[in-house]
Formats: structure tokens, C-alpha cells, sequence
């Protein structure tokens, strides 16, 4: 390491849905955060850790900041929302991510958040590659400046790359000097406990889309190894007994599926054969129950 090296953090930041987990993943080459179309997939804090040369940059993917409404005021929401919020606490940038085309009042909360922060502020514009007219870009990006003193503004496609190699340069260039803080092969701060609960659960969210609402989680009771082979035991909750039918489905097609392709997953990011079983149990209450939160690794209530 140089003595030029340079280390600083990252927040991404938006509302739900709008591609902050897909653009950290496609940063960093790997799958860290979960995704579906759903949104609010993701719950917690994730740091994913790029290294290149003297540069360390370490991401913090958030969850989707919203309004606490009648419908999304449980303990679990505002969870989310103080996640994100502690996320712009110290870091050298913040990525704001938006969609194309569409401001909305969730956009406004987020912007809300980032007044008075001091740290350079950069506006992503995301999903360029599904934007008809082109020409239509240059007068929203105009309408958007007028919204904050942004340090850039620049439209990228998380899913597909477009303009990202620029996005990463301009952030490696407001990085600054300091010592890394991570061994430069490290990609993340988060236990392979945690990534093996967020991939079961990324699973049940692209399974069943709108069938079942919030209220699942998933604990890992198991994570052990024997002879090169990693054992996982996934424990999903649910509020209600319904919701444990629907997971697991016509004579268990559901969860078997759920398994498998978490467990291809869990492979491929562990480098090593997994053995996975899942059962499912009903905790009525758990996402609007601070203590069970705390105890499911929801701890920054």
C-alpha cells in the first residue's frame, strides 16, 4: 500500500424499489445484496468492499427510504428507515439513486434526509436502458439540478453497466487519503450466517411476489461444515398460519423450490457443496415486536 492510499465510505441511498442493491452487486461483481422487483427487499445496512490499487472503497447499500403511513408503521419500518437514515453518518459521498423520468414524493423524503448533510452529494438517474426518449433526458436533468445542490448528476443502468465505469471513477476521485481499512480480498463486512439468511429470504420474495406480504424472516439455527460439505438450517417466520401454507406450498413444491434455488446460490457465493434444510414456524407479531426484532439481528431499534 502506498502512501498515497486513499479509503473513504459510500452510502447509496433512494427510495424503495429504484436499484440500490443492484447497482452495489454490479460494482462489485458479486451478488451481496438481495434483489426482486418487490420493493423494501432490503432490510439492513450491507458493506460491500471494492479495492483497486491504493483505492479501498466500502459501499453501504441501505434500505429503501418511505413514509411511516397507517399501513407501514410497524417496528420493522422504522428499523428500515433508521438503517438508512444512520447511513449517512460519516461517509465521504452519498449515492442517491432515482428512477428515470418519475420524481415522487418518496424521492422528496430522501432528499429531505440529505439536507445538512456535508458530504458531497452525487444523483444517479437509474434504469436508462428503459428511457423511449431520449431527448426527454436534458430537461429533466435540468428539472432535477434545481432540486439540491448536487456535486453530479449522472444516468446510469445499474443492471446493464451503462455509465458505471464513470460513476466509480468519480467516486474513487472524492475518496480520500487515508489507510484501508479492510484486507484488500475482502468484499464485504457481513457474515456468510447473514448472506445464507438474506438468500433464503431473496428466494421467498421472488417466489411468491404479492401473495405474501412483509411478514416473513429467516434465521439461520444451522451454519456448521464437515468434510468440505456446509450444513444450513434456515428457520422462516411467519405472523400467521395462511402465510406458512402459501411458503410451503402444494404437498411442499414451494419450499422445495425455495430451497433449491437459494441453495445454488449459497453455492456459488460459499465455493463449497451446501446441504440446506428449511422449516417454517408461525411468531405472530415479530415485525412489530421491538425485542424480536433485536433478537432476529434487527439491531439498530
Amino acid at each position: 500500500m502506498s502512501d498515497q492510499s486513499r479509503c473513504g465510505f459510500v452510502a447509496i441511498v433512494g427510495r424503495p424499489n429504484v436499484g440500490k442493491s443492484t447497482l452495489m452487486n454490479h460494482i462489485l461483481g458479486q451478488k451481496l445484496s438481495i434483489t426482486s422487483r418487490r420493493p423494501q427487499t432490503t432490510r439492513h445496512q450491507v458493506v460491500g468492499i471494492k479495492t483497486e490499487d491504493d483505492v479501498q472503497v466500502v459501499y453501504v447499500d441501505t434500505p429503501g427510504m418511505h413514509k411511516l403511513e397507517k399501513d407501514r408503521n410497524k417496528a420493522i419500518n422504522r428499523y428500515m428507515n433508521q438503517a438508512a437514515s444512520s447511513a449517512l453518518k460519516d461517509v465521504d459521498l452519498v449515492i442517491f439513486i432515482i428512477d428515470r423520468m418519475r420524481w415522487t414524493e418518496e424521492d422528496e423524503v430522501v432528499l429531505q434526509k440529505l439536507q445538512g448533510i456535508k458530504c458531497p452529494v452525487v444523483l444517479a438517474i437509474n434504469k436508462m436502458d428503459r428511457l423511449e426518449d431520449k431527448e426527454a433526458l436534458l430537461p429533466y436533468i435540468e428539472e432535477v439540478a434545481q432540486k439540491h445542490n448536487f456535486d453530479a448528476i449522472i444516468p446510469i443502468s445499474a443492471q446493464h453497466g451503462h455509465n458505471l465505469t464513470q460513476l466509480e471513477e468519480l467516486v474513487r476521485g472524492y475518496m480520500p487519503e487515508s489507510f484501508h481499512y479492510y484486507p484488500e480480498d475482502q468484499v464485504t463486512d457481513r457474515t456468510e450466517r447473514f448472506l445464507a439468511s438474506e438468500l433464503v429470504r431473496e428466494k421467498i420474495m421472488r417466489q411468491l411476489g404479492d401473495e405474501l406480504p412483509y411478514q416473513a424472516t429467516v434465521e439461520i439455527e444451522e451454519f456448521s461444515e464437515d468434510d468440505g460439505i456446509l450444513f444450513i438450517g434456515a428457520l422462516i417466520l411467519v405472523e400467521r398460519s395462511g402465510q406458512k401454507r402459501i411458503i410451503i406450498g402444494e404437498k411442499g413444491a414451494r419450499i422445495k423450490q425455495i430451497g433449491q434455488e437459494a441453495r445454488i446460490d449459497m453455492e456459488r457465493a460459499f465455493g463449497a457443496k451446501v446441504m440446506l434444510n428449511l422449516w417454517v414456524k408461525v411468531k405472530g407479531g415479530w415485525s412489530d415486536d421491538e425485542r424480536a426484532l433485536k433478537s432476529l439481528g434487527y439491531t439498530d431499534l
